[in-house]
């Protein structure tokens, strides 16, 4: 069985642990008022990943929006399989944001964009519609997904399943390279 650790980042407010608690089928904090991550929240799932016919176990790290928590952010890195940068699309400043985040976590581990994931998370009653968004040139090349849990939450579910397929394929080939490595 593969074990998947996937990073769940971007602004504060975006609705990652929204999403995470989806993902995963946690139930805390259902509805209410806004609480913001303190760092990182740890989720652990079985699921299958789409072309594979193994389960895969998931790790889903939902860390905190917030820079003040950047200090941790190598660690948390450490050993990842897959980054999905999730943003309010309703929210101009987080369109710039996630070129950040993209820097901080993607960039600098030099994933391959089959290991990567926008989400572009639209809460209740948002205003904007699934057309283009005007994203960096190389965000454009990542796989990009509209969640909207409230209209159609299993579509959400099937883009994180078919993600997580391409995080699985990715970390096969990698196994297989470092085997070959070593037999030659």
């Amino acid at each position: 069985m593969f074990k998947a650790k996937i990073l769940f980042i971007g602004p504060s407010e975006s609705g990652k642990t929204v999403l995470a608690n989806f993902l995963s089928d946690t139930t805390e904090n259902v509805g209410g008022e806004y609480r913001p991550t303190k760092g990182v929240r740890i989720l652990e799932f079985e699921t299958q990943a789409e072309g594979s016919r193994k389960r895969c176990e998931v790790e889903l790290w939902d860390c905190s929006g917030d820079f003040k928590f950047e200090s941790c952010w190598p660690a948390i890195m450490k050993d990842s399989s897959g980054v999905v940068i999730i943003f309010n699309p309703d929210v101009k400043s987080h369109l710039k944001e996630i070129e950040t985040w993209h820097s901080m976590f993607i960039a600098s581990q030099s994933l391959q964009e089959s290991q990567c994931l926008l989400i572009a998370h639209q809460k209740p009653g948002s205003e904007v519609e699934n057309g283009r968004l005007q994203l960096a040139s190389y965000l454009n090349k990542l796989q990009l997904i509209h969640s909207n849990l409230e209209d159609e939450p299993e579509l959400v579910r099937q883009g994180f399943i078919r993600y997580l397929g391409n995080v699985v394929k990715a970390m096969s080939e990698r196994r297989e390279q470092e085997e070959m490595s070593i037999i030659t």
